[in-house]
């Protein structure tokens, strides 16, 4: 059975940073693009940022470049998301997801955590 699980997240202060990760397992995903998404109240779900199992390309939604930096462990079948200087308007459930590509992944996981919360106060 493969589980996504999130941990990470909380509250934090508008310019201040936060880390979440994302540990998979019930399968190896080294060969998979992980990533995140999240979902602000109100709102649909969005991309966040994502990264291949090889060579650690990355992709990320412009609201985040520069801010937020994605990283993993194949190792430990871990992601993780360094958010940085954070905005109020980053306050959302953040959701782990798995897909075989990162163009794939973006649109359509093939797996979803279950969410963590961050809140982020000005």
């Amino acid at each position: 059975q493969v589980q996504l699980v999130e941990s990470g997240g909380g509250l934090v202060q508008a310019g201040g940073s936060l880390r979440l990760s994302c540990a998979a397992s019930g399968r190896s995903f080294s060969r998979y693009a992980m990533g995140w998404f999240r979902q602000a109240p109100g709102k649909e779900r969005e991309f966040v940022a994502a990264i291949s199992w090889s060579f650690g390309t990355t992709s990320y939604a412009d609201s985040v470049k520069g801010r937020f930096t994605i990283s993993r462990d194949n190792a430990k079948n871990t992601v993780y998301l360094q958010m940085n200087s954070v905005k109020p308007e980053d306050t959302a459930v953040y959701y782990c997801a798995v897909g075989p590509t990162i163009a794939t992944m973006s649109v359509r996981p093939e797996y979803w955590g279950q969410g963590t919360q961050v809140t982020v106060s000005s």
